[in-house]
């Protein structure tokens, strides 16, 4: 590692302690990346790409020692129920549909069913193009 690295690594390490403590600096003192980022003068990117270890350091020791849960899990706890929500009315609307084609080919077979060797002749109206009689 060259010592640009190891000098943003240090800022950042800064950076966390000076977060947890609540005596942020450059940031608004919030417990996400951003705020890391801004804290150590380190950017977003480069925190999230080069230092992911450090990253996720830094969410283990919120968790920890604060025992708050970061504010991007919150959010993906947040749609993860809205998603799992949306899916069970899916299914639910799903079941529904196909109750109504069981019921809707009941029903036809029911009207397309021959009384007494005839076929019921019911009156249609004018926009009504009736079904051929089965020769079965």
């Amino acid at each position: 590692m060259n010592q640009q690295h190891q000098d943003e690594r240090a800022r950042i390490r800064e950076a966390t302690d000076r977060l947890l403590a609540g005596q942020a600096t450059v940031s608004n003192g919030s417990l996400t990346v951003v705020a890391l980022a801004a804290e150590s003068g380190v950017h977003r990117m480069a925190l999230l790409k080069r230092h992911a270890d450090l990253k996720n350091k830094f969410y283990q020791r919120v968790r920890n020692e604060t025992r708050q849960v970061p504010e991007s899990e919150k959010r993906l706890r947040a749609t993860v129920s809205k998603l799992k929500r949306t899916i069970a009315n899916q299914k639910a609307d799903i079941e529904e549909l196909r109750q109504q084609v069981t019921r809707l080919a009941l029903a036809s077979a029911v009207l397309t069913q021959k009384k007494g060797g005839q076929a019921e002749m019911v009156p249609v109206s004018d926009n009504v193009i009736p079904f051929p009689k089965s020769k079965t």
